[in-house]
């Protein structure tokens, strides 16, 4: 018998173990594949190291403009692939260790939950069952697979890509189609264009980057054009098949032939074949229904992280992991889903954080906003010799709190988590004028903006 199952341990169940653990909740992890799941197998690290390589690559054909000359570069895809495959490895180790420090067993094995008996829920695995009084369903995401004409036959045969394939592939591409302009796709478009090849991004809204603020999404656009990335947008995907993605756009037809297809049009949470049903869960769009706590309608049962389609990010499933720990363990604890940042790591990097243009506009709200140039940040205008990079603020009109901020620059990333703290307590103006922030730092704009 179990104190708390947890199904899947990716970022909101192992970190949600860990914390179990160290409470002295006797805790099992079940996962099927590798612990640290899509996250730190086939999405956030592995993303990362392939753009930091690029990134490095980027900075080297650019040496000339801060006096730096040397050879012509060149990138190894085939070492940056291995070199990511090293970087995981470290990690999932990292993970498998502080599951052993803390006392948390760990099961690899497909998990279906079978029924809710008088002493706890019954999960079987690989033919055992185990028995918990709690159950924290972790599962996470799966790449939402469209019915397109042909895509079932090109995923197949290796034409069409997840983000999976993706980052496995052995050779560079010379031409790739992404289907989808947000995150998953945005990235990879700035690692395959900054390492050579043709992309197209095909995007059936008509901006990229999804939520993202407007004004943002609208220059990370221009500067990605210029450098050669071709956005195709309001455009319907009609198929994918022969080595080529046929779409619509106004009415008429058109073909891009190309080497891959990456298809990134978002991601669905895994619940199939769970067994949710057996247990009576409420499910909505194919995801687990919670709320602020965690609690499912069902008690005793907790959802966190992508399997809750709330917010799908790691840094919200670590959250909500947490949170659902902390209530189980007596507390009272909550997400706030206003303060969460979200980060698109191109080059330049955008991060944002709490309400947008659009969002503040749809619901009414009083707002003032304020956009700053980063070359206020003497810093930033000595490393970024074409940057044009800015800080969008918006500041409740009555109240004078951050309900927004909005980047795009370099280390708008490592930032934004000053932003989120602004947004989550609430901060005034008045309040971050009297910060002393260093110098010469990036973040200085952050405080520049309150003097507008």
């Amino acid at each position: 018998m179990y104190d708390l199952i947890i199904l899947g341990g990716g970022p909101a169940g192992y970190n949600a173990a860990e914390r179990a653990g160290h409470a002295g909740l006797k805790t099992v992890v079940i996962e099927e594949r590798a612990l640290g799941g899509v996250c730190l197998n086939e999405g956030c690290i592995p993303t990362k190291t392939l753009l930091y390589s690029a990134k490095i690559y980027d900075y080297a054909k650019h040496a000339a403009d801060y006096g730096v000359t040397f050879g012509s570069a060149s990138i190894d895809h085939g070492f940056v692939v291995e070199r990511k495959n090293k970087v995981v490895k470290q990690l999932v180790s990292g993970v498998g260790a502080k599951m052993k420090k803390c006392g948390v067993e760990v099961v690899k094995a497909t998990a279906t939950i079978k029924e809710r008996n008088a002493e706890g829920f019954v999960v079987v695995a690989e033919g055992k069952e185990y028995v918990g009084k709690q159950l924290l369903i972790c599962t996470g995401s799966s790449a939402a697979i469209p019915p397109i004409d042909g895509l079932a036959d090109s995923l197949k045969e290796g034409y069409a890509l997840t983000n999976r394939e993706v980052l496995d592939l052995k050779e560079l591409p010379k031409e790739i189609v992404i289907v989808g302009g947000g995150v998953i796709g945005l990235e990879m478009a700035s690692y395959f264009n900054s390492v050579g090849a043709k992309v197209y991004v095909v995007e059936m809204m008509n901006k990229i980057a999804g939520p993202v603020d407007g004004e943002i999404s609208t220059m990370l656009q221009k500067e990605y054009a210029a450098r050669g990335i071709e956005f195709i947008l309001g455009a319907k995907v009609i198929s994918i098949k022969d080595k080529s993605v046929t779409y619509e756009k106004d009415g008429k037809l058109s073909t891009i032939k190309s080497d891959y297809a990456l298809v990134s049009i978002g991601r669905r949470a895994r619940t199939q074949g769970l067994g949710c049903e057996n247990i009576g869960l409420k499910l909505e769009r194919g995801a687990i229904v919670t709320n602020e706590l965690g609690k499912t309608n069902v008690p005793g049962v907790w959802a966190a992280g992508d399997v809750n389609g709330k917010s799908m990010l790691a840094h919200t499933a670590y959250r909500e992991g947490e949170v659902c720990i902390n209530n189980i363990l007596g507390g009272k604890d909550r997400v706030n889903y206003a303060a969460i940042p979200s980060v698109i790591y191109t080059n330049p990097e955008v991060a944002s954080v709490g309400e947008t243009t659009e969002t503040a506009k749809a619901k009414g709200l009083d707002v003032e906003i304020q956009t700053v140039t980063l070359k206020y940040s003497g810093r930033y205008i000595a490393e970024n010799e074409h940057g044009n990079g800015v800080l969008k603020v918006l500041i409740d009109k009555k109240h004078r709190n951050i309900v927004g901020l909005h980047m795009i620059g370099s280390y708008a990333s490592e930032i934004i988590y000053g932003a989120a703290m602004m947004v989550e307590t609430e901060m005034r103006v008045t309040d971050i004028q009297k910060l002393v922030f260093p110098h010469p730092t990036v973040c200085e704009v952050v405080r520049e903006a309150m003097f507008m």
